[in-house]
C-alpha cells in the first residue's frame, strides 16, 4: 500500500527540519511527500531544496498563494498514493503513526481515519494540556462536526477513493480539513484512533483555531458549511453513478 502525505508549506523553516525528519523515518522506499510551497521568504528554500536533494521521495512544488486551503488541495492533486496523509509543517510525527495509522484501516472499510493529538510547546515538550479530541470533544457524524469540527487535518489520513468527490475544493469551505471529514462520513465512514499520534506544537502562528469566534462569525461559518454540505452530497450521488 503506497502512501502520500501532502504537506502544505509557507515560511516553515524554523520547525521544518524536525517535522520532515519524523515523518520520513516512518515512510517505505516507494512512498512520497508533496510538499506545496506558498511562500518560502524565511530563506527556506535552500533547507526545501537540501530535502529533495537528499531524498527522491520528496517532492517540492509551487503553491497556487491564494492560502491554506488552495495551498492542501493543490498537494492533495499532487497524490498519487493509496493512503493519503494530511501534514502541517511545524508539528512532530509521533513514533509508529503510520503503522498505527494503517492498521487501523486494516481492520475497517472506512474512508478516513482521525487519531489524536497531544499539545506540545515551541521545543516539543508537552504542556500537560487536555488532548486535541478532549478539547475539540472529538466523535464522528455529521451533525456534531457541524456544530464542533472534530476533523483536524494534521491527524488525518484518508483514501484515494475520496479524491474524485473533495476535489476542487468549493471556494465556499474555508477548512479544508473539514471538507475531507465529512466527505468521508458520507463515503463510508471515518474511525477515529484516541492515541496522540501527533505532537501538535502551539506557537503564535497556528492555522487551526483552537477557540470560537465571535457569535456573527460562527454563524456565518454554519451556513457556509451547510451550503458546502449541500454540494458535498450531490457530488457523492455523482461519483456513485458514474
Amino acid at each position: 500500500m503506497r502512501i502520500s502525505v501532502a504537506l502544505a508549506f509557507y515560511n516553515g523553516k524554523k520547525y521544518m527540519d524536525e517535522q520532515l525528519n519524523s515523518i520520513r523515518e516512518q515512510l517505505g522506499p516507494e512512498d512520497e511527500i508533496i510538499i506545496s510551497v506558498d511562500g518560502a521568504e524565511d530563506g527556506s528554500d535552500e533547507l526545501l531544496e537540501r530535502f529533495a536533494m537528499e531524498d527522491s521521495r520528496i517532492q517540492v512544488i509551487e503553491g497556487p498563494h491564494k492560502g491554506v486551503v488552495r495551498n492542501f488541495e493543490n498537494a492533495i492533486s499532487h497524490c498519487g498514493g493509496d493512503i493519503i496523509f494530511l501534514a502541517d509543517q511545524d508539528d512532530i510525527w509521533v513514533k509508529d503513526k503510520v503503522k498505527k495509522v494503517l492498521g487501523a484501516f486494516a481492520r475497517s472499510d472506512v474512508m478516513a481515519i482521525l487519531h489524536n493529538g497531544k499539545l506540545v510547546d515551541t521545543q516539543g515538550n508537552d504542556t500537560g494540556e487536555k488532548t486535541l479530541f478532549e478539547l475539540r470533544g472529538s466523535r464522528t457524524g455529521i451533525l456534531k462536526n457541524l456544530i464542533k469540527n472534530s476533523y483536524v487535518g494534521c491527524c488525518m489520513a484518508f483514501r484515494k477513493e475520496l479524491l474524485p468527490v473533495i476535489l476542487p475544493i468549493p471556494e465556499e469551505m474555508y477548512m479544508h480539513d473539514y471538507w475531507i471529514g465529512t466527505a468521508a462520513e458520507l463515503c463510508g465512514g471515518t474511525g477515529l484512533l484516541k492515541e496522540p499520534l501527533l505532537l501538535y506544537r502551539r506557537h503564535g502562528e497556528n492555522v487551526t483555531e483552537m477557540n470560537h469566534g465571535t457569535f456573527g462569525f460562527m454563524v456565518k461559518k454554519r451556513l457556509g458549511m451547510l451550503k458546502c454540505l449541500c454540494l458535498l452530497k450531490r457530488r457523492v450521488r455523482e461519483n456513485a453513478n458514474q
